[in-house]
């Protein structure tokens, strides 16, 4: 049997669903929701590390300081992404009663994590697992389902970035929501149980909150329009675009 799985490479991954490449989630809503606002971060986060690097820039050839300015937007996105991992790392070790060093710069995102099991008690049912979906071919990874204080079961994803919680996070939780299934420990297809509830829970230095998201069938549905724009844009160009015609031959006159 062909192998459904996610592939770790390097710093990223990718997914297999019966032996064949499919698309992410997050790629999916990389590639094909439509973000604005990246254009003015961008700029501003390029602007930002050339002050702050000034003089360390005009030590370096004019080519160097070319590519230092192209890739220093994804310096504070993916040093956001890395500390997300690692505080819940840590603290779903300090819940579980280990002993842990917890470095300086997280204390206050860890203390906001053990504050919320110790109010919300969740009881884990899937945790960090890897889901997918034939129908509509695509997979992902979602953070937990758990059974929260409440009683209601919950799909829940942690969240750290400064922002907040953005409406991308109810797209890619409907996507998690209404997959077919999940893989176990030992990579075994299960059921995804029935959700009831999902949100993201919202990881910060002061403290955390809860943040309920919609995951309703039509927010799922515009997740699949979502994946119909992504695979355009990932698609190449002589997909759409043919070679170009030669003139009709000219027809003689009788």
């Amino acid at each position: 049997m062909s192998a459904t799985r996610r592939l770790e490479r390097g710093r990223g991954h990718s997914y297999e669903l019966d032996g064949r490449p499919v698309d992410g989630v997050t790629s999916i809503l990389s590639n094909g929701v439509p973000k604005p606002a990246l254009i003015n971060w961008a700029a501003n986060e390029t602007a930002a590390y050339a002050v702050n690097h000034w003089d360390e820039l005009g030590q370096r050839e004019v080519a160097e300081r070319l590519r230092t300015l192209e890739r220093a937007r994804f310096i504070g996105r993916d040093s956001a992404a890395v500390r997300g991992t690692e505080i819940h790392r840590l603290a779903h070790r300090l819940a579980a009663g280990e002993l842990v060093d917890v470095p300086d710069p997280l204390i206050g995102h860890v203390d906001a994590y053990l504050t919320f099991v110790e109010e919300w008690q969740p009881e884990e049912i899937v945790v960090e697992a890897v889901v997918g979906n034939r129908a509509w071919n695509y997979m992902g990874t979602l953070d937990l389902l758990a059974r929260l204080g409440d009683g209601r079961l919950w799909l829940l994803d942690w969240k750290t970035g400064t922002s907040g919680v953005w409406p991308e996070a109810a797209l890619q939780l409907a996507a998690y929501r209404y997959a077919e299934f999940f893989l176990d420990v030992d990579g075994r297809e299960q059921p995804l149980p029935e959700v009831e509830e999902a949100g993201c829970v919202w990881l910060r230095a002061d403290g955390y909150d809860v943040v309920p998201v919609d995951t309703s069938p039509e927010t799922f549905r515009t997740f699949l329009y979502a994946a119909q724009v992504a695979r355009f844009v990932k698609s190449p160009r002589t997909v759409f675009v043919w070679p170009a015609l030669s003139p009709p031959t000219r027809r003689s006159v009788a």
